[in-house]
């Protein structure tokens, strides 16, 4: 079974977890039960990340509460049982709803709601999942 020996990872700011992803501002940083983040993922919680039970993360991927280019700022919020394709990018202030799934390369600047199928650059919702 893929979770059967889950432990919470100990994670220091700044630093590769023991799965090689990276927090700043751990503090921002609410980590829900059997996760699965992806390897080299960078997850910037200064204005706050959530991620739900049983979310999945791919690797390479980037979920930022802060963007220094355009100065956007919020809190991101990964609902239960979402996934996220390698090589994504999460912007502030974004909520990816229960159960939806997000295709590997995809800029993920709106709001994707529960059940749904979605990816692109800029990420579109391509179907529902019943």
């Amino acid at each position: 079974m893929r979770f059967e020996n889950w432990d919470y990872p100990v994670i220091e700011d700044g630093k590769l977890t023991i799965y090689n992803w990276l927090v700043q501002n751990k503090e921002g940083l609410k980590l829900g039960y059997k996760t699965d983040i992806g390897a080299f993922t960078y997850i910037n919680a200064k204005y706050g990340v959530i991620i739900e039970d049983f979310v999945q993360i791919g690797s390479h991927c980037s979920i930022y509460s802060e963007s220094t280019i355009d100065n956007k700022k919020g809190e991101v919020v990964l609902r239960k049982n979402c996934k996220i394709g390698a090589n994504s990018v999460v912007m502030p202030g974004i909520e990816i709803g229960e159960n939806s799934v997000v295709g590997a390369l995809s800029f993920i600047n709106k709001n994707i709601p529960p059940n749904v199928i979605a990816f692109g650059n800029p990420v579109k919702i391509k179907k529902s999942i019943p």
